[in-house]
This record gives structure tokens, sequence and C-alpha cells, in this order.
């Protein structure tokens, strides 16, 4: 039912969980010194590292600045090309265009939306004579992609692997934590409000790679160097001047600040407990559908995965169902439950289509559309799910 007096609560799709402490930690930061970069930039970094088993984490200012910054790292250029799977944010393939790459998109598994190794070596036959530089496994909506095989194909064509990990932050592989990068040179993370874990605005690339890390560093803040300098005003008597920089590539404004920073400090310190709670409420999203399949199903969990969903989607045959899907989102909100579709394939964007054309892609397509994402967040009640669950029935005429 609607926002109203005496009404349940609207429930949105996602939301931010903004605590006490977390508001006092951006009070403190607005009171320090710095606002833009400051202390609580490594602090922020050093605490995502340790969260997710990397040696290096480099935080920027969203989601698509950690991608952009990722790939011009690995040496994206013109001519290069980058393979991204169809079901993802554009942000994963804009950031090829951006090096004046072009994209290859790969088809995914339409019961997952997942890139997989059969679709990934479809793809590589597209790549035709052109240069291979990075593969971009997209783990959707907190599902992981087979990284390890993913790598094997990527390295036999010369290329490198950076994860799309903007909804995975606090999953679980066999391999480890997603953002250890066991099989990947980087993988790069969101802090959209919507996400596990919120600065607003922000993103991060962790790495194993000290030099990669570097070359973002440098990138993410116009490409200038502080230190190693090679014009000879930038020194004194053999010493450095202190006020002295370098530009030495062109790079980008591409900060976090520390107010932001503040925030992200103490969001990541409730990661577990975050996690915890999306996985209690997927599961009794999983325990209240699963009478009501094949009609409405969840998106099956890979192997081996443990994931901490950042969206909670379900399949729906909606031509079984007699209801257009916009017809079904419709009913759900005027029942107080808001959904969303992710995402539209990225193959299908007027951009893309007049790069490169039509293309079939039938798993990417089969898989939007089936898929609608329900609510998940943490602040979310016990109760909430099986709330959603009885409207999504009750609008399917599922209920007896």
């Amino acid at each position: 039912m609607p926002d109203g007096a005496g009404a349940a609560p609207f429930l949105p799709y996602g939301r931010q969980t903004i605590e006490d402490d977390d508001l006092a930690a951006v009070v403190a930061a607005l009171k320090s010194d710095f606002l833009t970069t400051g202390p609580l930039v490594d602090r922020f970094e050093a605490a995502l590292a340790q969260a997710v088993g990397a040696e290096h984490a480099v935080v920027c200012s969203n989601g698509t600045t950690a991608l952009h910054l990722a790939v011009h790292a690995a040496g994206v250029k013109p001519g290069d090309v980058c393979v991204v799977p169809a079901i993802t944010f554009v942000a994963t393939a804009n950031c090829a265009r951006y090096q004046g790459a072009d994209v290859v998109f790969a088809d995914v598994d339409p019961a997952t939306g997942l890139m997989t190794a059969d679709t990934l070596t479809e793809a590589l036959t597209r790549v035709g004579g052109r240069p291979l530089r990075a593969v971009l496994p997209v783990h959707l909506a907190g599902n992981t992609v087979d990284t390890a095989a993913v790598r094997k194909l990527a390295e036999a064509a010369g290329a490198v692997v950076i994860e799309d990990a903007c909804h995975a932050v606090g999953t679980r592989t066999p391999a480890g934590p997603v953002g250890a990068c066991a099989d990947s040179v980087a993988a790069c993370f969101s802090f959209h409000p919507v996400k596990t874990i919120a600065t607003g605005e922000g993103g991060a690339i962790t790495t194993n790679d000290a030099e990669f890390a570097a070359r973002m560093r440098r990138a993410r803040s116009h490409g200038i160097e502080r230190a190693d300098f090679s014009i000879a005003d930038g020194f004194d008597d053999g010493r450095p001047n202190p006020w002295w920089y370098e530009q030495v590539e062109l790079g980008w404004n591409y900060r976090l600040p520390d107010v932001l920073c503040a925030l992200g400090v103490s969001q990541i310190a409730k990661l577990d407990r975050f996690v915890a709670r999306r996985r209690f409420l997927a599961g009794r999203y999983r325990e209240l559908l699963a009478p009501y399949a094949p009609l409405v199903r969840t998106v099956a969990t890979p192997a081996g995965c443990e994931p901490a969903l950042h969206l909670l989607q379900v399949r729906i045959d909606f031509e079984a169902a007699g209801l257009s899907r916009r017809e079904v989102a419709e009913r759900l909100r005027a029942r107080g439950i808001g959904s969303q579709v992710h995402y539209i394939p990225v193959h299908r964007q007027p951009y893309y289509r007049g790069l490169y054309g039509e293309q079939v892609l039938p798993g990417a397509d089969a898989f939007y559309a089936s898929t609608l994402s329900l609510p998940l967040y943490p602040g979310m009640g016990d109760e909430d799910p099986a709330r959603v669950v009885e409207a999504v029935a009750a609008v399917l005429g599922l209920q007896s």
C-alpha cells in the first residue's frame, strides 16, 4: 500500500544505513583541518585493504572512476580491445571507451547474468586481430564470476583481468574475499548509497601490484608527482623544494575527500554486520519464494560463492503470469514495494549500437527479460521479506 497515515513504510529496492557514529565521524572530519585530501584517505585505504585481504587500496571519487583508473593503469589505449559482459551498468564498458579502446561484449549465463568461461571464449573469437588488453568480469549483484577460469583465458590471450566488483564488497569465494585479487590485477568497488557500505559517492581499487597502485594514485590527481623530480628547479642545494610538483602524464581529479573517507572508515567497520544482515534477509527471501517456483525464483548463487548481495534479483516468467514487467512493478509500488531492473544489456544502448551495430547475445537478452530487483538493505525489518513476497504473490495471482 502507498505511504500515508497508518500505512506501512515504502520499501525502496535499496538504501544506505547511516547511524549516529557515522554522523559523528563526518562531523569530526568537518571540524578538522582537512575537507579534501588528508589523513583519512590513508586510513580508509588501509582499512579497505585489510578488509578484503589486498596489499594496496586506492580510493577515488566513485565506482566509474575506479574502473577508469584501473584500465588506464593497465595501459589500455586506442586500438586495444576490452571484453565486458553485456549485463552490467554502462560504466564498465565506458571506461574502455574513455581510453579510446573498443569493447567486445560477452554474453552471459541467462540464469545468473554472469560472464562464464564459455561466453568469454565466444567473445574472444570476435576480437579479431586487434590487441586484447583487458577482460572485465562483473560480479553482478554480489554473485561472483569464476575469475580463475577467466584469468586462464585472458592470460592466454595476453590480457589482464580487472574485476568489476562494484556490487561485491564483502563477498567471499573459495579463493578468498573479493578484492584480494587472487586472479586479477585489480578489483574495483563502489560506495554509492545503495551499495553494502556507503560514502555518498565514492569508489576504490584494490591490487597486489605496488606499481599499479602508484600509477592509479598519480592518475587520480592530475598525473602529478611530488617526488623523484626531473627538473633542476625542483631542487635547492640538492634538496627537493617543498612546493614543487611535476605533471608527468595526463591525469584527472578523481580524488575522494577526507569528509567522505570519514564516512567510509566508519562504515567499513560495520561491513561484517551489514553482510550478515543482507545474508539473513536474502535467506528469508529464498525460503519464502521457493513455493512459487518456477514462475518466480531468486537468481541462483554460483557454486562456492558466499555473496554479500547488493541486489535481491528475482527472475519472473512474465508471459506465464499474463503481466508485463511494467505492470508488475507498478502494482508492487501501489502496495508500497519498490523495484528496479539491473540492467538493460549494454550492447542494446544507442551509443554502442551506433558504434558496433545490432548484436545478438541471447543469454543477456533472456536474463534482462526476466529480472526484477526487490528491496534488500540492512535497515529492513525481519518480516519485511514476507511483506514483499506476499505482495509479489498477490500481484502475480499466486495467493490461494
